[in-house]
């Protein structure tokens, strides 16, 4: 099921190389006020330490941390509500068929694994 999992975060990992592509930055808070260079430095450079974290965190200990995970396929499915919630927000560019595969297919898979985890086990 670690492969799985994998899956679904490189799902997620794609999905936020998208939305530096289509300025994500500009959807939030604060961030849209900024010039683009400086919201897209912002934006990208925080995701390094998120990334470090959740690596660390998953792995650690050499094995797969079982309560994260978990958290991360409500995150997943949470994500892909936000953004089914979110299409028409002036200024969303997620429209293409790319961008809805990458966060449906987090959401989905991390759907399939709470159902798994929760129901099937």
């Amino acid at each position: 099921m670690r492969h799985f999992f994998l899956l679904r975060f490189c799902f997620l990992l794609v999905h936020e190389l998208d939305a530096i592509r289509r300025q994500e930055w500009r959807l939030f808070p604060g961030f849209s006020r900024m010039r683009d260079e400086a919201g897209f430095r912002l934006f990208t450079a925080l995701h390094l330490p998120l990334y470090a974290l959740l690596l660390w965190g998953l792995y650690d200990a050499g094995s797969a941390n079982r309560a994260l995970i978990v958290a991360l396929d409500l995150f997943f499915i949470v994500h892909l509500l936000l953004h089914l919630l979110l299409r028409q927000l002036p200024g969303n560019e997620f429209g293409s068929r790319f961008s809805k595969m990458l966060f449906w297919g987090a959401g989905l898979c991390g759907a399939l694994d709470l159902l798994r985890i929760f129901w099937l086990a």
